[in-house]
């Protein structure tokens, strides 16, 4: 049964994609079994794993839609597994409105894919809409990256109360699975004034790992690939892999099911 990670800020720019991409691709570089389903309009963490956007064809659109299955639409990469996203999504929010159970039609559709996976990560958009509903009803914690920045802290809040308001209305297992300082820059005062804010705000859901500013971070989604393939040895990449082994240490997988590079 897969753990589903939903990874969600409605403030852009915070490395949500960047987080998403790199850590399925270093928990898959460890060994796990890893879907990433990409479920922003923008299609970033589909190009960021080599995979055409444009010809994608069908995605996790047509997948919620009932117009084909998700296991058809899921394409294998170097990277772990993808269920790609493109701009056919964006009209699905004013299409799915007046549907039944509009909320829960990501969850649906992933259903099917739970047995085959140790991780389902998803990529949310960066807003607080029926598209990011979906994926905080189809989760079972949500990663929250946080870019150390002057309002890092702007929006949280909003985030958390929907998170409050999913758990209580809609999806009652749903829960933090932490938050993520991005864009860290040890050398300046204001990195290390958001860590402590953030730290202080959410008592034991900071991860120890923070996530630095790296070029080769910026550079890799151009070429398709994770940075831990763009460049092994960037600062970058050690830190995702340091996250991932963070990461597996509160969520191991048990050895004889693991399916990735590391196998």
């Amino acid at each position: 049964m897969a753990k589903t990670i939903a990874f969600a800020n409605q403030k852009g720019g915070v490395g949500k994609t960047t987080s998403c991409v790199n850590l399925g691709a270093c928990l898959y570089e460890a060994g796990a079994k890893v879907l990433l389903c990409d479920f922003d309009p923008q299609g970033n963490a589909t190009s960021g794993l080599g995979v055409d956007k444009v010809a994608a064809f069908p995605t996790v659109y047509e997948a919620i839609v009932g117009t084909a299955q998700a296991a058809g639409a899921v394409v294998t990469t170097d990277f772990g597994d993808l269920l790609p996203a493109n701009k056919a999504l964006a009209g699905a929010t004013v299409e799915l409105i007046d549907l039944e159970g509009r909320e829960f039609l990501l969850r649906k559709a992933l259903e099917p894919l739970d047995a085959a996976y140790d991780f389902i990560l998803i990529d949310c958009p960066p807003s607080l809409e029926l598209l990011t509903l979906n994926c905080l009803c189809a989760a079972d914690t949500v990663l929250i990256p946080v870019q150390c920045e002057y309002y890092a802290l702007e929006g949280l809040s909003d985030l958390i109360s929907t998170i409050r308001a999913v758990k209580g209305r809609l999806n009652p297992a749903i829960d933090v699975e932490g938050l993520l300082l991005t864009m860290y820059d040890g050398r300046t005062n204001l990195s290390l004034q958001v860590a402590e804010q953030v730290k202080r705000h959410f008592p034991g859901k900071v991860f120890s790992t923070v996530i630095p500013r790296n070029v080769r971070l910026s550079e890799a989604p151009s070429h398709g690939k994770p940075v831990s393939a763009y460049d092994a040895v960037s600062r970058g990449a050690l830190a995702y892999r340091q996250l991932a082994e963070e990461f597996l240490e509160r969520n191991p997988v048990p050895k004889q099911e693991t399916a990735g590079k590391g196998r």
